[in-house]
């Protein structure tokens, strides 16, 4: 059965691989010498990751309510890029790139949408 192409994946994509940076960046704050100099770099990671994640969702689903997720979404990956790019560690360097894109492409589709 073929399926239409859904007009949002390339920013499905690019929620789901913030998801990933996010969770990735959460697990190596909390290795990290100093766990509580990294708290809220840990805390928007989490807050980040589900966002990104129930946008990709609510697009994929072509939800009445994408648009306004998805302009949050936006909201936060900047957050959580704005506080990763402070830290000088790769994971986290890694997380404010993929949260950047994502924060790009979400912002594009809450406009167009």
């Amino acid at each position: 059965m073929n399926h239409p192409p859904n007009p949002y994946m390339s920013c499905i994509k690019a929620c789901q691989s913030c998801a990933t940076a996010c969770h990735v960046c959460f697990a190596a704050c909390l290795k990290e010498a100093d766990v509580k100099m990294m708290a809220r770099c840990i805390a928007l990671d989490a807050d980040c990751a589900a966002i990104c994640g129930l946008a990709a969702d609510a697009m994929a689903r072509n939800s009445e309510h994408a648009a306004a997720i998805c302009a949050l979404c936006a909201q936060i990956c900047k957050a959580c890029a704005d506080e990763c790019a402070k830290h000088e560690a790769d994971h986290c360097k890694a997380c404010a790139q993929a949260c950047l894109k994502c924060a790009q492409e979400c912002d594009t589709m809450a406009r167009v949408a």
